[in-house]
């Protein structure tokens, strides 16, 4: 399509309509209003948006310090915007503290200020699949003698729609993240979903699309598609829930009744299509490398922090242990046919795991 949605030629009226028609989708995927939705290039712009967005735009208002506070095993695009703000002397910020593989909502209500302005954390952990509790997070933050400081919740909720609910009111959160690339293969778009009562302040200056928050043309056609896969993700969740529980289960007791030392990192609710494991001693690099020379991809942690020599910072704060964080493996796979596994390709890789591992033991103790 070769219009741009900004121009007035008939082109251009063609491109906006492809476009706010993917907006009106998404936006009844995810019960919000059409203009809650704002187009972006992916998840690390839309949580970039959400969270300095959201401080320089209360910044502009009034000059004070504010107080923000963070999940630590959140992705990188919310951690390293926070420790912006730090650094730029606009925010104090806090990582939320985790008890059981759940925000601790009541050490949580000790650590909120006068000036605490926004909480910001995953709905899904990308690494480990932990489900985290916005909801209860969202109630810590609303409880009548804390309600009119209007503390804002930012949910980057980009790995959650292939297994879980996605609507508004389902994670109870101000602000919400998604991203093609983790429902399909499309790449390069993505969005914030923010009432227009919600300040934000753009990234960067130009046109005054997306609400004049993120100016810079449209991309109708990824728009087009990311509608089409949130909705086919929507379509599917259950059914693909149901597989991926199975799956795991019997993926899980082969590598746990074969390996030995291997932790499975994960919550007391979990993402069933990501299994996280740890492998103390093991060169987990090395390992990713037998299995991608086996025909299976797969990952030590985030792509996004694989140069990290401290490994998983998701792990580490999940189980506050360091070994455990530094010998990860992150299995994950999708619904068919995008990307996904048949059970008798999940049984090969198994048995692929099992013997690699074994091989990078004999070296090692050997």
């Amino acid at each position: 399509m070769s219009g741009n949605p900004s121009s007035p030629h008939s082109d251009g009226r063609r491109a906006k309509q492809v476009l706010e028609d993917a907006r009106t989708a998404i936006a009844r995927l995810v019960e919000v209003q059409s203009d809650d939705v704002i187009f972006t290039s992916g998840a690390t712009e839309s949580n970039a948006l959400a969270i300095l967005g959201y401080a320089r735009a209360l910044r502009a208002r009034d000059s004070g310090r504010i107080h923000m506070l963070y999940l630590p095993s959140a992705h990188a695009s919310v951690v390293e915007q926070m420790k912006m703000l730090a650094e730029e002397g606009v925010a104090d910020i806090e990582a939320l503290p985790i008890r059981d593989a759940r925000v601790d909502t009541e050490a949580l209500a000790k650590m909120l200020r006068p000036e605490t302005v926004l909480v910001s954390m995953d709905a899904v952990c990308g690494e480990t699949g932990v489900v985290w509790n916005t909801r209860e997070v969202a109630s810590a933050l609303r409880e009548p003698s804390r309600a009119k400081r209007g503390i804002a919740l930012h949910a980057d909720a980009s790995q959650a729609p292939l297994t879980e609910k996605f609507s508004r009111a389902h994670f109870d959160a101000d602000l919400l993240t998604f991203d093609a690339s983790k429902v399909g293969s499309v790449r390069g778009i993505g969005a914030l979903v923010a009432h227009r009562t919600i300040p934000l302040a753009p990234l960067y200056r130009g046109g005054g699309q997306e609400r004049g928050v993120r100016p810079g043309s449209e991309a109708p056609e990824l728009a087009r598609e990311f509608a089409a896969l949130l909705g086919a993700a929507a379509h599917g969740r259950d059914a693909f829930r149901a597989s991926a529980m199975r799956m795991r289960a019997q993926l899980t007791a082969r590598i746990t009744g074969t390996i030995p030392d291997v932790y499975i990192n994960e919550g007391r609710a979990q993402a069933p299509h990501i299994l996280n494991l740890s492998l103390p001693g093991r060169d987990t690099d090395y390992l990713v490398a037998l299995l991608d020379e086996a025909g299976f991809a797969v990952a030590t942690r985030s792509a996004c922090e694989t140069d990290s020599e401290e490994g998983s910072r998701a792990v580490f704060a999940l189980t506050g242990d360091r070994e455990r964080a530094r010998a990860t493996l992150r299995i994950s796979w999708a619904p068919r046919p995008r990307g996904g596994v048949r059970p008798s390709e999940l049984r090969r890789f198994a048995g692929v795991l099992v013997r690699a591992v074994a091989f990078i033991d004999s070296t090692r103790l050997g």
